[in-house]
C-alpha cells in the first residue's frame, strides 16, 4: 500500500506530457461528477429523501478530493489561472462563435473568482499576522457565484440576484 498524504494532496510532478494530459482530463471529470452529484443531492432533498442526498454529498465530497489530488499533481493549487488566463481566453473564443450564453456564464465565474482572490489576498494577511478569519458570514450568490463577507447584498452585482437568495456559510 502506497504511503498516506498524511491529510495534504500529493506533490507535483512535471514527468510526462502523456500523463498530464490524462490527470488534466481527470480533474475535468471529477469536478464534474463532484457538481453532478451535489445536483442530485439537491433532488433528492426536494423529492423527500434525505439520507439519499447525504450519500451524494459523500460522494461528491470524495470525487472533490479526486480532483484536488490531481490538481495538486498538476501544480495547479495556489494559483490564479482562471483570472489570468483560462477565462479571458474562453470568452475571446466564445465572443468570436457568438455564443451570448457561455459569455455570460465565462463573466459570472470570471468575477466571482475574482471576488475569491480579493478575499483570499485580505484572509492571507491575517493569517501571516497569525490571525484566523473572524466568524463574519460568507454569502454566496446561487446563479452567478458573487462572493461576499458580512451581509448579502440587496442584490447581486452581477446577475441581480436578490439577498434573500445568497446561500450563508
Amino acid at each position: 500500500m502506497p504511503d498516506p498524504f498524511k491529510n495534504t494532496p500529493p506533490a507535483p510532478e512535471d514527468k510526462g506530457v502523456m500523463t498530464a494530459q490524462n490527470i488534466a482530463a481527470a480533474l475535468a471529470g471529477e469536478s464534474q461528477a463532484s457538481q453532478k452529484y451535489l445536483a442530485f443531492a439537491d433532488v433528492a432533498d426536494a423529492e423527500g429523501y434525505p439520507n439519499v442526498g447525504r450519500l451524494f454529498r459523500a460522494v461528491a465530497y470524495a470525487e472533490s478530493m479526486h480532483a484536488r489530488n490531481h490538481l495538486s499533481v498538476l501544480g495547479g493549487i495556489g494559483t490564479t489561472t482562471e483570472i489570468d488566463e483560462m477565462y479571458p481566453a474562453y470568452d475571446a473564443v466564445a465572443k468570436l462563435q457568438g455564443n451570448d450564453s457561455a459569455r455570460t456564464s465565462i463573466s459570472y465565474a470570471l468575477k466571482a473568482e475574482m471576488d475569491h482572490q480579493g478575499i483570499y489576498d485580505s484572509t492571507l494577511k491575517g493569517v501571516e499576522g497569525k490571525k484566523d478569519l473572524d466568524e463574519t458570514p460568507v454569502y454566496v450568490c446561487p446563479i452567478c457565484g458573487h462572493t461576499a463577507l458580512g451581509k448579502a447584498p440587496a442584490y447581486c452585482m452581477q446577475c441581480g440576484t436578490t439577498a434573500e437568495y445568497f446561500k450563508e456559510f
